[in-house]
């Protein structure tokens, strides 16, 4: 099962986004060791325990930061030179595991900034962020403040701003961290939702989160890319579960040699 590799038909759309051989060191620590992976239409999980490399590779596909070696394309576009990565920007939406705002902003406010900074059209504004409000069901809190709301509603007002310029591709990294049984229950399902009308990356340790929510799955372990399919392969011969796809994550563990 380790470093298994899915083959894709010819003629198959080309993916949302794509990494090519790439590597990036922080000092003498390398992040991401000649990785390749490829994220396409649906829900894909990128799991992994803390430390594997998932946050550094979310930030090369969001134009956070380029790699020391290699190639990263995103919604068709080689991500080098300025214009290039603000044009990417324009049309990709991101979820840090931690996201700033102002505590005396509403969730109006905090949506219609995040939509002027994503360059929205000032007369479609007040139209996108009621209608991204009304598919994170958080219309009832539009003028709420969001130092006030819950972490489920901190979360789903955090998909607001990344849905509101309409993106082709959305980063999320480690959504349901800190949510209580209740309200990943309800985040997923947010997720399963955004995956029927655009392309997400979900990052995360959980295998629940990717047993429940995702189409595909890589494992990223120890910076390398140790495995790439469907969820319901990384289970094997198991039935799709929590704890089946838990169980194939464990053996691609061990298959590696990497302690976790």
């Amino acid at each position: 099962m380790s470093d298994h590799t899915e083959n894709h038909p010819a003629g198959a759309a080309a993916p949302a986004a794509a990494v090519e051989g790439v590597r990036v060191r922080y000092g003498a620590v390398t992040a991401l060791d000649g990785v390749d992976a490829e994220f396409r239409g649906g829900v894909t999980g990128l799991l992994g325990p803390n430390g594997a490399g998932k946050t550094t590779l979310l930030s090369l596909l969001s134009t956070g930061r380029r790699p020391d070696v290699g190639t990263v394309r995103v919604l068709g576009e080689a991500v080098r030179g300025r214009a290039a990565t603000l044009r990417v920007r324009e049309r990709i939406g991101v979820l840090p595991q931690a996201f700033g705002h102002h505590p005396r902003f509403t969730v109006t406010e905090f949506v219609e900034y995040a939509a002027w900074l994503r360059k929205v059209p000032t007369r479609e504004r007040r139209a996108r962020v009621r209608e991204v409000l009304r598919l994170v069901d958080l219309e009832r809190q539009a003028d709420q403040r969001m130092g006030a709301l819950s972490g489920g509603m901190l979360r789903r007002a955090g998909i607001a701003q990344a849905m509101v310029n309409r993106p082709a591709l959305v980063l999320l990294d480690e959504p349901t961290a800190g949510l209580d049984p209740a309200q990943r229950v309800g985040f997923r399902a947010l997720v399963r939702d955004l995956g029927e009308h655009t392309a997400v990356v979900l990052s995360t340790h959980l295998a629940e989160d990717v047993a429940q929510v995702c189409d595909h799955v890589h494992v990223l372990l120890d910076g390398r890319m140790r495995f790439t399919g469907t969820a319901a392969a990384l289970c094997g011969d198991r039935e799709l579960s929590g704890p089946a796809l838990e169980a194939g994550y464990l053996a691609v563990v061990e298959q590696s040699g990497v302690r976790v």
